[in-house]
């Protein structure tokens, strides 16, 4: 099977990002720095994992705003595919802040492979993995619901997908996924189609918001009611799938490292929750730990 990776990525300490951004938020949650920071260079550990477990990944797909670019990146590199929003996205929904209109058009990067696997860049791989290891959906222990006032513009969009799934296919429990997502371009096409008012609409958010739908939650069940994937065993997703996250507490960065190394689990993810500031001890830590984990180079990286 020929699968090629595509990741988003964004930088806010790229000059004018940051100014933009405050600009045009309407909110505290359009500012939340962790959905922009790129204080660990996590693309770039991330980036070392596929080259260690993964080679046989044909290219890389790099989706990101225009002129953005990681500084180490290796642009010689023919496996390397670098695309800007601009290039895919209609101008009319430019700038924008918001993953779940970008993650909508992966399916439209140039020559990426009818099957690929996203990758957001706080993603790892922590051990080999062959194709098949993204056949089957892991879940996590956390079931969707109806969303509530109080609800982040995230869980809202999760609580509006599962409602849409249960229009279409009757209410069950869905889980929510936050590890690497195989994706077929034939079933992104049947997904548009399918409920073209809502994706337009998450599409014209300029930032997350209530009103959205999850297009990764909302792809991962539709095409598993639709046969065209299987479903990993909770048992099965908790010894493959780890999620670390990164917290202010150093006790805690600890433990994680520990379970992480008795597990040696497949997948990771370390999602930012560290708020507005940072622990400069946990991030030396952590940096450590990524150092230690994946020490050489990628292809990606310049010499």
């Amino acid at each position: 099977m020929t699968l090629d990776v595509a990741y988003t990525w964004v930088d806010d300490r790229w000059p004018g990002y940051a100014d933009e951004l405050r600009a045009l938020a309407l909110d505290r949650h359009d500012l939340n720095p962790n959905r922009t920071r790129d204080n660990l260079e996590l693309l770039r550990y991330s980036l070392r994992s596929l080259a260690v477990h993964a080679p046989w990944v044909r290219n890389v797909h790099l989706f990101t705003r225009r002129p953005q670019l990681p500084a180490w990146l290796n642009l010689a590199n023919p496996n390397l595919r670098v695309t800007h929003h601009d290039e895919v996205m209609d101008a009319r929904y430019l700038p924008t802040f918001n993953s779940f209109a970008i993650v909508q058009h992966l399916h439209r990067l140039p020559g990426i492979s009818r099957r690929f696997v996203y990758f957001e860049d706080d993603m790892l791989l922590g051990a080999p993995v062959t194709p098949l290891d993204f056949m089957a959906y892991p879940r996590l222990a956390r079931t969707s619901r109806e969303a509530r006032a109080d609800d982040s513009p995230w869980t809202a969009s999760v609580a509006g997908s599962n409602r849409l799934l249960d229009e279409r296919f009757g209410r069950t429990h869905r889980w929510v996924n936050h590890f690497p997502v195989l994706m077929d371009t034939e079933v992104w096409a049947d997904l548009l189609a399918q409920w073209p008012e809502a994706l337009e609409r998450t599409r014209a958010s300029r930032f997350r918001s209530r009103t959205d739908v999850a297009p990764e939650f909302l792809y991962l069940h539709y095409a598993r009611a639709r046969g065209r994937t299987t479903e990993a065993s909770l048992a099965e997703s908790y010894g493959e799938c780890f999620y670390f996250p990164l917290e202010n507490r150093l006790a805690q960065m600890r433990l994680q490292r520990a379970a992480a190394a008795l597990l040696r689990p497949k997948f990771i993810t370390m999602n930012d929750n560290f708020g507005e500031r940072p622990d400069p001890a946990v991030e030396a830590y952590v940096r450590a730990l990524l150092e230690r984990w994946f020490p050489r180079p990628s292809p990606f990286e310049r010499s």
